[in-house]
C-alpha cells in the first residue's frame, strides 16, 4: 500500500510525502531506492527505451508488480493514485529537448496527479533543478556515483575534472576528506534542498532560468515546455506572494505572462472606449506610485482610458495595475527593447484594439 500527498506546489514541481509500506519519505529527495523498493532490482522487462517503436513497446514493456510502477509514453499506464511512477531511461532525454517536452506532456496527461515520480539514474547537481521543475520527485545516487567513477567533480554549474576538488571551490565534508563520491552525493543533496526552498518561496522559475544557462539543452527544454501552454498554465497559481522576476529572455514566455495578456484581451471590459492613451511603464510598481505616472494621471485627468505599455506583460489597463503580475513584477530597466519584445507587445496591442475598438488612440 502506498500514498502520495503534495503539500506545496510551484508549477509541476511539488513538495510532498510518499508513504510506502511502513516508511514515509519527504520529497523531492535523493535516496537509496534499493532499500525503499527492494524488489526493483529483480524486475525484468521494464527497461524499454523511450524512443522504441510502438510494436516493440507493446511486445516487451511491463509495468512490473508492486512499487514503483513503470510507465512509458507509448504504453497504457497501469499507475493508480498513490503509486510511485518510474520512468526508465529518462536521463537519455536530457540532450533531446523536443522529445523531453513531448514525452513529459504525454505522461502527465495519462498519470493521476497524486502520484510520486521517480527518475532513476538521472539526477546530477546540474540536472536536479530541471527534473524537479518538470515534476519529478524521487531520485537515486546512481548518476552521481557513475560520475564519481569517471572522476567527474559535480556542481550545479556542470561536471569538472576531479582535480577541481583541491582548489577550494567547495568546502563540504567530502572535499575536506578528499572523497569525490561523498562530495558528489552531498552536492546533489544540497541542490535538491535549494530547489525545495525555491518551491516553498514560489520562485522556482527564477532558479530554473538561472540554472539552465550552463546547458543549451536545458534552455531548449525550458522553451519547449513553455510552448505547451495548456500543460504548464493549469499547474500555476493565479497569484503569488512574491514578485515575478523577469530577468531573462525566457521570462517573456512564462505561462503567467501569456495568461495575463490573454485575460486582458478576452475578459477585461474597458470602462470607456471613446479615447485611449498609451503610457510607458515605470520601474516602480504599482505604476501610479511613481512620479512620472502621478504626472500622467493628473494630465489625463480621467479624459481618456489609460493603457500602460510594458515588457514583458504587453499591455496593462490602469484598472489592473495592482493585479498580479502587473503590480508585482521586476524587470531590468535599460531603455532598450529587443525585437522579440517589440513583436510581442505589437501583437498584444493589435489583438487588444481588435477586441476593444476605441474612437481615438
Amino acid at each position: 500500500m502506498s500514498r502520495y500527498d503534495a503539500g506545496k506546489r510551484d508549477g509541476l514541481a511539488r513538495i510532498g510525502t510518499y508513504e510506502h509500506e511502513e516508511r514515509s519519505v519527504s520529497l523531492p529527495a535523493a535516496l537509496d531506492t534499493d532499500t525503499l523498493f527492494p524488489a526493483l532490482r529483480e524486475r525484468p522487462l521494464s527497461n524499454v527505451p523511450l524512443s522504441a517503436d510502438p510494436a516493440f513497446v507493446s511486445n516487451y514493456f511491463s509495468p512490473g508488480e508492486g512499487q514503483p510502477v513503470t510507465i512509458h509514453p507509448l504504453a497504457t499506464q497501469a499507475v493508480e493514485s498513490g503509486d510511485c511512477a518510474l520512468v526508465a531511461n529518462w536521463h537519455t532525454t536530457l540532450k533531446n529537448p523536443r522529445s523531453y517536452a513531448a514525452w513529459l506532456a504525454t505522461l502527465k496527461e495519462s498519470v493521476p496527479p497524486d502520484t510520486a515520480w521517480y527518475a532513476p539514474a538521472s539526477a546530477l547537481p546540474s540536472t536536479a533543478c530541471l527534473l524537479i521543475y518538470s515534476g519529478f520527485d524521487l531520485f537515486d545516487y546512481r548518476a552521481v556515483d557513475l560520475a564519481s567513477a569517471r572522476k567527474a567533480f559535480c556542481l550545479p554549474e556542470g561536471e569538472f575534472p576531479a582535480s577541481l576538488m583541491e582548489t577550494g571551490v567547495c568546502g563540504c565534508e567530502g572535499c575536506r576528506d578528499g572523497d569525490l563520491k561523498r562530495h558528489n552525493r552531498l552536492a546533489l543533496d544540497r541542490e535538491i534542498a535549494l530547489v525545495r526552498h525555491y518551491i516553498e518561496a514560489g520562485r522556482l522559475r527564477e532558479l530554473m532560468e538561472s540554472r539552465c544557462r550552463a546547458d543549451a539543452a536545458q534552455v531548449g527544454i525550458l522553451r519547449f515546455l513553455d510552448r505547451n501552454y495548456a500543460l504548464m498554465e493549469r499547474f500555476l497559481p493565479v497569484v503569488r506572494a512574491v514578485p515575478m522576476r523577469a530577468n531573462s529572455a525566457e521570462s517573456q514566455n512564462r505561462a503567467e505572462i501569456r495568461r495575463f495578456a490573454d485575460r486582458v484581451i478576452e475578459r477585461f471590459v474597458p470602462t470607456r472606449t471613446d479615447v485611449a492613451v498609451l503610457l510607458p511603464c515605470s520601474a516602480r510598481k504599482p505604476y501610479s506610485l511613481s512620479r512620472s505616472h502621478r504626472l500622467f494621471v493628473n494630465t489625463v485627468d480621467r479624459r481618456a482610458h489609460e493603457l500602460i505599455v510594458t515588457s514583458p506583460l504587453g499591455l496593462v489597463p490602469r484598472e489592473l495595475e495592482r493585479v498580479y503580475p502587473a503590480g508585482h513584477y521586476d524587470v531590468p530597466v535599460t531603455g532598450y527593447w529587443d525585437r522579440e519584445e517589440c513583436a510581442f507587445i505589437a501583437d498584444i496591442l493589435a489583438r487588444y484594439f481588435a477586441a476593444h475598438p476605441y474612437r481615438r488612440v
